[in-house]
């Protein structure tokens, strides 16, 4: 699955279907930057389509630790909303 971008095609790096149907889309910054303009565009185009979907699509970029969660709890917490 892809996304267009201004430059291109945008390759997630995770895509899964959730037992309830929606999809969910994880790009994943571990030790790479992510203030670059490759990610603002990943993420502009990711928020637009989750955005677009009516509820069925989730979007998220994933860091090694946001806010004092790991990448399992950044996901958990996309899904379940918090």
């Amino acid at each position: 699955m892809w996304l267009q971008t201004r430059n291109g095609r945008f390759y997630p790096d995770f895509v899964a279907e959730l037992l309830d149907g929606r999809l969910l889309m994880v790009e994943y910054k571990g030790a790479h930057p992510v203030s670059g303009d490759d990610t603002k565009d990943k993420v502009e185009i990711g928020d637009m389509w989750e955005k677009s979907s009516n509820g069925k699509a989730l979007f998220l970029l994933a860091v090694k630790e946001k806010n004092g969660r790991g990448v399992h709890e950044q996901i958990r917490g996309k899904i379940e909303g918090w």
